[in-house]
C-alpha cells in the first residue's frame, strides 16, 4: 500500500485527534486535515463526569498540549461540520462550503446523547452530558439548585448523581431497571453501587417509567410527581452515523459503522474508529462497538498505522474506569452477567474486591474496586481469556495463572 498524500479525518474528538497525532508520531509527512464541529481544542471525556463536574478541575485533559497541531502541521478546523462524503469522488464537503479531497479517510464522528421520546424531553430544564460546555453548565447549575432528577442509572447517571451530591443537591435517580448498572454488572455487584449511593443520600425510583417532564416536575408512569429544578437525561448515547449512512457505508446491527479487524470499512481507503466503529474483534470472534474513553483513544492511535500502510488488527480488550464518592473501579473485558458465572475475590460489603465473570471456565471480564495492585494480572487474564478455576480467582496468586 503506497503512502497517501492527504488524509482527511472527520471528527476532532479523542479518536480523531489521537489518529492525527499518531500519524505524525509515526513519521507521516503528508497532509492531514481534521474537521471538528466543536470550537474547543480536542479533549478527553472522563473528566466531564468526574473531576470537572465535581469541581476538582477547571479544564479537561487535552489530547495534546496547546500548539501541538500547528507545530506538527495538522490542519485542525474547529467549528466545522462535514456535510457529505462522496466515496466515488473521494471527497468530503463541509458546511463552510469547502471541499476536501482525500487519499485516505477516517470517520471518527463519535456519539450523541439519547433523549427519551416523552413530552418535555427537550425543555430547557432537561440537560444532557456529552461536551465540555455541557459539563461546565451543569456544574454551575448544581451550585444554585436544591433538587435534581437523574434519568438513567448507568455509568454517566451514577457519576452525575455523585457529583450532584458533592454540591449538596438533593438527588433522585429514576430508571426502568431494578438496580443501577444492572445490565453491566448483574444484581450482586450492582447492589454495591446502589448501597453506596443510598448511604450518600441518593433516592431511587427504580422499575419506573417517566411519562412527562413539565416545568419543575418529572412525572412517572404511575402518576407520581418528582419536584426537580433540573433533570439530567443519562439514557445512553447513539453513534453519529448519519454521514456514513448517507455515503452508503454498511451499518452493523449494533448501529455502528461495520469495520474489519483493522478498522477498515468495505469502501476503499475508508476507516472508522471510536464510538461509531463496529469492529470484528479477533479475540472475541464477533462484532463489538465500545463507547468508552480508552477505546476511542487506543483505536485512534492504532488506526494511524493502518492509514499509512499497515493492516494490523486492533486487539485491545474494552476498558473503562469510574470514580464515585470513595469508590474507584476499573473494568476490563465484556461480560454477560445474565449468563456468565460471577466470582468475587475480597469483600463486597467493604467495597474492596475484584469481580470476575467466567464464561466456559474462562475470564470474560474483571472489575477491581478499591484494589489497585493486580491490574497487570487482570489485563492478562482478560486479554488471554485464560481458563482458571473459581477457587484460584478467589484465593490464589493471580500473577501465576497461565
Amino acid at each position: 500500500m503506497s503512502q497517501p498524500q492527504r488524509i482527511v479525518i472527520i471528527g476532532a474528538g479523542l479518536a480523531g485527534a489521537s489518529a492525527a497525532a499518531g500519524l505524525r508520531d509515526r513519521g507521516y509527512s503528508g497532509e492531514i486535515i481534521v474537521l471538528g464541529n466543536e470550537t474547543h481544542q480536542p479533549y478527553e471525556l472522563p473528566a466531564l463526569s468526574k473531576a470537572l463536574l465535581l469541581g476538582d478541575a477547571e479544564e479537561p485533559d487535552w489530547v495534546r498540549e496547546d500548539g501541538f497541531y500547528q507545530q506538527h502541521d495538522i490542519d485542525l478546523r474547529l467549528g466545522v461540520n462535514a456535510t457529505r462524503v462522496e466515496l466515488g469522488a473521494r471527497k468530503v464537503l463541509d458546511d463552510q462550503g469547502a471541499e476536501h479531497r482525500y487519499d485516505r479517510l477516517l470517520l471518527a464522528t463519535g456519539s450523541q446523547p439519547r433523549r427519551l421520546p416523552i413530552a418535555g424531553a427537550d425543555s430547557p430544564s432537561v440537560r444532557t452530558l456529552r461536551t465540555l460546555d455541557d459539563s461546565l453548565a451543569l456544574r454551575e447549575s448544581f451550585g444554585s439548585i436544591e433538587r435534581a432528577v437523574i434519568i438513567g442509572a448507568g455509568w454517566i447517571g451514577t457519576e452525575v448523581a455523585a457529583a450532584a451530591r458533592r454540591h449538596g443537591v438533593e438527588v433522585t435517580v429514576v430508571d426502568r431497571i431494578a438496580a443501577p448498572l444492572l445490565p453491566v454488572l448483574g444484581a450482586e455487584v450492582a447492589g454495591v453501587f446502589q448501597n453506596l449511593h443510598s448511604e450518600n443520600g441518593v433516592q431511587w425510583r427504580l422499575n419506573a417509567e417517566i411519562s412527562e417532564i413539565s416545568g419543575d416536575t418529572v412525572r412517572l408512569g404511575d402518576g407520581k410527581e418528582l419536584p426537580a429544578e433540573l433533570a439530567v437525561m443519562a439514557v445512553g448515547a447513539a453513534p453519529r452515523v448519519d454521514l456514513a449512512h448517507a455515503a452508503g457505508l454498511e451499518l452493523a446491527d449494533d448501529g455502528g459503522v461495520a469495520v474489519d479487524a483493522a478498522l477498515r470499512t468495505a469502501a476503499p481507503d475508508v476507516y472508522a474508529a471510536g464510538d461509531i466503529a463496529s469492529q470484528f474483534h479477533p479475540r472475541l470472534g464477533r462484532r463489538v462497538r465500545v463507547e468508552h474513553w480508552a477505546n476511542a483513544k487506543n483505536q485512534g492511535t492504532h488506526v494511524a498505522g493502518n492509514l499509512i500502510g499497515e493492516a494490523e488488527p486492533y486487539l485491545n480488550s474494552p476498558y473503562f474506569f469510574s470514580d464515585q464518592y470513595d469508590l474507584g473501579c476499573e473494568y476490563r473485558g465484556l461480560a454477560d452477567p445474565d449468563t456468565d458465572e460471577l466470582v468475587v475475590r475480597g469483600d463486597l460489603a467493604k467495597r474492596e474486591f475484584i469481580a470476575f465473570w467466567l464464561r466456559d471456565g474462562r475470564v470474560s471480564a474483571a472489575m477491581n474496586v478499591n484494589v489497585w495492585d493486580d491490574g497487570d494480572a487482570l489485563k492478562r487474564l482478560v486479554d488471554g481469556r485464560l481458563a482458571v478455576s473459581p477457587q484460584t480467582l478467589r484465593e490464589g496468586d493471580l500473577s501465576s495463572v497461565e
